[in-house]
């Protein structure tokens, strides 16, 4: 059984949580988003110490993104949120599990499997710049 955490990202979720044009490029977007992640896995994020397994979990234009070290793609055949619940159920049980997500059905949805669950901001305040201590106020943000 797997001991490192576990942090899943709704990439869909996360990348409509920033203004900065997504909606002209998703797959590009989630690419960005995959990078940011990649240096996770080595590093942690608050909270989590490494090594850390990351999961994106990508759907529609956006299922061509391909995996790069440090970050596993799961590209969801259909819902995205039901990939994620489903990603949870088999992985996510026995080990600390968090869920990057805005998505309020989707929270009820992974809590009720034992997930922590933060908002986009968490993810966010940590791989936006080069490593650093973070300070973030409300991980639900």
């Amino acid at each position: 059984m797997a001991t490192e955490p576990l942090v899943v990202v709704d990439a869909a979720n996360v990348v409509g949580s920033r203004p900065d044009g997504w909606w002209r490029d998703r797959a590009g977007a989630t690419a960005r988003l995959r990078d940011r992640l990649a240096p996770v896995d080595r590093r942690g994020l608050p909270g989590l110490a490494p090594p850390v397994a990351v999961v994106l979990v990508v759907e529609g234009a956006a299922r061509r993104v391909a995996p790069v070290e440090g970050v596993r793609v799961v590209a969801a055949p259909g819902s995205g949120d039901d990939a994620i619940v489903d990603l949870v159920a088999a992985e996510g049980i026995g080990r600390s599990c968090v869920v990057v997500t805005a998505d309020r059905a989707l929270r009820d949805r992974v809590t009720a499997l034992g997930a922590e669950v933060r908002g986009p901001r968490w993810l966010s305040a940590d791989t936006d710049a080069p490593h650093h201590q973070s300070t973030v106020g409300d991980p639900t943000e």
